[in-house]
């Protein structure tokens, strides 16, 4: 099994964040901010990456830190369960529709990190979540994960479908790239033999 254990204390935040690659979808989130949970059980749910997270953040102070290092240990997590990245499909993407909204996500798991985000939203809280940090969760989680990630809004009004559309865009796409390839016979999905460099 293809599994990563992340630790991580800062002064700002205490994190525990364990992914497994080869899951069925099952959860444990608790950072202490309901829509985040919400969105990090959406996509172990339909990436089927088993993911536990755990966050103890400084939420008196503001919701940043929280939604940043969750993302960041959640990126670190995905690297080191994907190790070399032998036999992986690589690439992912996803339409995903919910109701009126429909998103598209495309991404690499390149080792080349890089963040287009084509989306936004007409309020400024889902639930008490700050939707300004949606977009910085994705730049974190690419960031650390090393993945090319393409988010687009390709139309749609009410925000928490916006929101829940691209999450499951991006489980969806990430259960492709994340996937063994049996015709690859394990070799790194690139012709110079690495990703990342």
């Amino acid at each position: 099994m293809r599994t990563g254990l992340i630790e991580r204390d800062t002064a700002e935040t205490r994190i525990r964040v364990g992914v497994n690659l080869d899951g069925t979808g099952t959860y444990d989130v608790h950072t202490g901010i309901g829509f985040l949970d919400h969105m990090v059980e959406q996509f172990s749910r339909h990436s089927l990456i088993d993911v536990e997270m755990r966050v103890d953040g400084d939420l008196h102070v503001d919701q940043h830190h929280t939604t940043e290092d969750s993302a960041i240990a959640l990126g670190q997590a995905i690297a080191d369960a994907l190790g070399d990245k032998g036999g992986i499909a690589r690439y992912g993407q996803a339409y995903s529709p919910m109701d009126e909204t429909l998103a598209r996500v495309a991404l690499d798991i390149s080792g080349r990190p890089y963040c287009v985000w084509r989306a936004g939203f007409s309020q400024t809280k889902l639930g008490e979540w700050d939707t300004e940090l949606i977009e910085h969760w994705f730049q974190s989680v690419s960031q650390t994960a090393g993945i090319t990630l393409h988010i687009e809004l390709l139309y749609g009004s009410n925000n928490h479908h916006i929101c829940e559309a691209i999450y499951k865009g991006f489980a969806r796409a990430m259960r492709k790239a994340v996937e063994i390839d049996p015709r690859k016979g394990g070799a790194v999905p690139s012709t110079k033999g690495i990703l990342g460099g």
